[in-house]
């Protein structure tokens, strides 16, 4: 089930245990520098994966690229990511990527 808060998508989910947490089903690195920018992303991915989301949303924007790359390098090397592509065009193209997590 989603809801919308303060513009952000939520996806709620319950861990073992019963007990129901809320993830953001998408994170913002746009600004961030590349070092910044690799932390967030990790420790979003696995709070994600912890919540239960199958898939995600990576706004890294469109500049010069460079943060889409090392984006893309991480995930390409990350244990909870199955797999990842940039979004349509009407989801915001290159300045986005969606990824598809891991199973549970």
């Amino acid at each position: 089930m989603e809801t919308r808060e303060r513009g952000i998508f939520i996806k709620k989910s319950s861990f073992k245990g019963g007990a129901i947490a809320k993830q953001p089903s998408e994170i913002r690195l746009r600004g961030l520098r590349v070092e910044e920018a690799i932390i967030e992303l990790d420790r979003y991915l696995n709070h994600a994966f912890l919540a239960g989301l199958p898939s995600v949303r990576v706004i890294h924007g469109k500049g010069t690229g460079t943060l889409r790359r090392v984006v893309h390098e991480q995930l390409g090397s990350h244990p909870l990511v199955r797999s990842f592509r940039l979004a349509d065009l009407e989801r915001g193209a290159e300045g986005v990527t969606i990824v598809e997590m891991v199973e549970r």
